[in-house]
């Protein structure tokens, strides 16, 4: 069995659940290659000597130039703010490196081409993928097999909401997700591309949308320090900065398929802590998901006998199910934090056949694409169509 080092730039909340999948997949996973955890990589010495000892890696950099340079490195992981994406994929795909980059792809549609370009002009074999984390919900997957088999019929409806309340407290400080020039857009890049990309996974490719940006805290006193933890904490100083990206992105879509779809997101949603669900309706059945209940769909189908017809909840746990045989008995539920392994999984396996596990760059690349004809939308109050890959 062959091994993969692995270089990580960003050590915090996603830095963090990044190195939880490898140090995880080997145990639970028959995976080749296996990840060797090599070296962490951040700007801030201490932190990242902290973070690398703490979190199992072997070594640190302080510059990712130097990590994407070094031999014992074959795959470059970029988990940083949403600024430093384009710089880093570039560099690790020029060094031949795999890579796996966070979602959003990139900041802006241009950046988005780039590294999309980049990747096909890539040595053959190698893997640039990005992760969307929530297409490897067992139950995701459960669902996409019933659409796929055809059992709810011809798909007509997608509503998804993501709503979440970390932000709702006016006095919580300019992190760096409430900067334009840091994180590329507010909710819309942060949640809404969740539920767009899961909309492109279940049902196919939006064609149209028309959609509104709404900021509704637009000051908030600037960060003093950073509070640990899962990273979506901080402490605030006195004096105030203005926040630069939207608050909520509401939006109607429509499909390749024909099926029309709406998409609500909002970090001010009192009492929503993760509430990342859709409801997909077919003209034979529908399925109901929500992450906060991540071991469970919700399924209707229409051809069940009269008198039994109703949705049933289906505990996705089952040896049968996407995933769930490599971990516990039935019923024995597991965590966000599954779906990093399972993405890591599929990574191993993608590098040992030489082709990118979805979703790829090119689907990082519709997704940033359907974002920006989202603010365009806003912006001119129209419909707006998203710009095609480039050939």
């Amino acid at each position: 069995m062959s091994e993969i080092g692995v270089g990580l730039v960003g050590y915090k909340f996603m830095g963090r659940t990044h190195s939880n999948a490898y140090r995880q997949v080997g145990h639970f996973f028959d995976v080749d290659p296996t990840p060797r955890m090599v070296a962490l990589c951040g700007r801030d010495e201490a932190g990242v000597r902290d973070a690398a000892a703490k979190l199992g890696w072997e070594g640190y950099e302080t510059d990712y130039r130097r990590l994407v340079a070094r031999d014992d490195i074959g795959l470059v992981d970029v988990a940083t703010t949403g600024n430093a994406h384009r710089e880093v994929v570039l560099a690790a795909l020029a060094a031949g490196k795999h890579v796996l980059c966070e979602k959003p792809l990139a900041n802006t549609l241009d950046e988005a081409g780039e590294m999309l370009a980049a990747a096909r002009a890539a040595k053959p074999g190698t893997v640039a993928m990005v992760n969307f984390n929530y297409r490897r919900v067992p139950a995701v997957q459960l669902a996409k097999q019933l659409i796929a088999d055809g059992r709810l019929g011809e798909i007509r409806h997608f509503r998804a909401v993501y709503a979440q309340d970390w932000i709702n407290d006016p006095s919580f400080p300019l992190v760096w997700r409430l900067q334009k020039d840091l994180a590329g857009s507010g909710a819309l890049g942060d949640i809404a591309a969740h539920i767009l990309d899961l909309a492109h996974f279940l049902v196919g490719p939006v064609t149209e949308v028309v959609g509104t940006l709404d900021t509704f805290i637009k000051e908030r006193p600037l960060e003093t320090a950073g509070a640990g933890g899962a990273g979506l904490s901080a402490a605030a100083g006195t004096e105030m900065g203005q926040v630069t990206v939207d608050d909520a992105a509401s939006f109607l879509a429509r499909f390749a398929s024909g099926a029309t779809g709406t998409f609500s997101a909002t970090r001010l949603a009192p009492g929503r802590r993760n509430f990342n669900s859709f409801e997909v309706n077919g003209a034979n059945g529908s399925l109901v998901f929500n992450l906060e209940r991540m071991n469970e769909l919700e399924v209707y189908l229409a051809d069940d006998p009269p008198g039994l017809q109703g949705f049933r909840t289906i505990n996705v746990t089952d040896a049968e199910h996407p995933y769930a045989a490599a971990w516990w008995p039935a019923g024995h539920i597991i965590g966000y934090e599954h779906t990093f392994v399972h993405a890591i999984k599929d990574l191993m396996d993608g590098i040992k056949a030489g082709q990118t596990p979805a979703p790829t760059f090119e689907d990082g690349y519709r997704c940033q694409a359907v974002l920006d004809a989202v603010e365009r939308s806003s912006r001119e109050r129209a419909w707006a169509t998203p710009q095609e890959p480039p050939a």
